[in-house]
């Protein structure tokens, strides 16, 4: 079975493969103070709870943007299960052509989240992550992955917003009854609410070119994958190099599947005309 981790900023989450079959999934809390010998204990406990043993283990993968942990795990993959784990890089083949100006800057999560989504749906796609970063990646059916955007996540948004101001207290995520706060908390849940779903309806549709509402345009995103027409998706022409703004055109001239992530897990795939 293979051991796969995802070292997030917030979160590791990882799960247990038998061949294609997802056996079992675990979130733990990042702790960079933890060491290889905690974080080996933490996992063979959780294993023990559906009846693994650590000989069952054949194979690791490490994807991880937190590289202080990402020894201590190579560290506890070999100590406690006895496998040397992939890590995941650019130089790591996922059957992506890079045409990022540097691959090495590109996040091993952003590549894993393109991999997974191109494996999967072989189609020009806009795939998007809500982790502690919202990151946005475009990927082209012939498998080019060509950038994207990358945005502060709602969760360090709003924490900021707290921890840099004297007196706006921390307030529950949630969206509120109308855009026009009627007091300091669901005024400070519009901003970033709204705010946010103006975040992302600008990266899907910069300029003003789709005229829907916010109200509208959520439900429209509210699915995990959707189709756009090219018209909607005119990315600025200064974001990328010529070369990529063509790949890019190209791309947008069929129909572009958006795989959206979370960290609640995926939804199947719908097709929107």
């Amino acid at each position: 079975m293979l051991l796969a981790i995802d070292i997030g900023n917030s979160n590791i989450v990882w799960g247990l493969f038998d061949r294609r079959t997802l056996k079992g999934h675990w979130r733990l809390a990042t702790d960079p103070r933890k060491t290889s010998d905690e974080y080996g204990i933490l996992f063979s406990n959780l294993l023990a709870t559906v009846g693994v043993k650590p000989e069952q283990i054949s194979g690791a993968v490490i994807s991880s943007v937190v590289p202080i942990l990402t020894r201590p795990f190579e560290t506890m993959a070999q100590t406690f299960f006895g496998q040397v784990p992939l890590v995941i890089s650019c130089d790591t083949d996922t059957g992506l052509t890079l045409r990022y100006a540097n691959p090495k800057e590109i996040g091993s999560d952003r590549l894993v989240n393109a991999a997974a989504a191109y494996e999967r749906y072989r189609a020009d796609l806009i795939i998007v992550d809500f982790g502690t970063a919202t990151t946005f990646c475009a990927v082209t059916k012939a498998g080019e992955y060509l950038g994207g955007v990358i945005a502060p996540g709602l969760g360090i948004s709003a924490d900021a917003l707290f921890s840099r101001t004297a007196q706006l207290p921390k307030v529950e995520l949630v969206r509120p009854k109308s855009v026009i706060g009627r007091d300091t908390a669901s005024s400070i849940q519009s901003g970033l609410v709204y705010g946010y779903a103006g975040l992302l309806h600008g990266s899907f549709f910069p300029g003003g070119r789709d005229r829907r509402t916010v109200h509208d345009h959520r439900s429209r995103i509210s699915n995990d994958s959707r189709s756009a027409s090219p018209a909607d998706l005119g990315w600025p022409r200064t974001a990328l190099p010529a070369k990529s703004r063509r790949r890019l055109k190209s791309l947008l001239r069929t129909r572009t599947t958006l795989a959206f992530f979370t960290h609640t897990g995926r939804s199947p795939t719908k097709q929107i005309s």
